[in-house]
């Protein structure tokens, strides 16, 4: 997983960091300069707390952390957002779609296992799987990302 995380970064130079880092400074957004203060425009500080990178955050504006790990690690973390409140999580990655399956296929059932899954009602439109676990999710953009894992 961190492997991956790191290919996200792999092409670019000092130069185009510093360069977003100096445009994404002049924001007076105050949860932007909350997200570079998490790393400092460094490569070094990336893992801001177990499996939470913000290396996305380096060159990106707007929320720009990962969730990094194996899909039991990546859980956890969620199970820890969970206890604090969060019951809701918009979640992304890179490449999507891949991401969407490795987190659909590992990590949901995990959270699943923990009782973390609200159920919906049956709906003719969704099946005869309207029953089973479904994640929350919300549309919109995404304050954690989950990347790489495998």
């Amino acid at each position: 997983a961190w492997a991956t995380a790191d290919r996200l970064l792999g092409d670019l130079d000092p130069e185009t960091i510093a360069a977003a880092q100096k445009a994404l400074g002049k924001s007076e957004s105050v949860g932007q300069q909350r997200m570079l203060a998490l790393h400092g425009g460094s490569r070094d500080k990336l893992e801001i707390a177990p499996n939470l990178w913000a290396g996305v955050g380096l060159v990106r504006g707007g929320a720009g952390t990962a969730l990094v790990g194996s899909h039991t690690e990546v859980a956890d973390r969620i199970e820890e957002y969970h206890a604090l409140g969060v019951e809701h999580f918009v979640l992304s990655g890179y490449p999507h779609l891949e991401e969407a399956y490795w987190f659909g296929e590992g990590v949901t059932p995990e959270l699943s296992r923990r009782g973390l899954l609200p159920t919906v009602p049956a709906s003719p439109l969704l099946g005869s799987n309207a029953s089973e676990p479904r994640p929350a999710t919300a549309p919109g953009g995404a304050p954690l990302l989950v990347a790489g894992g495998r």
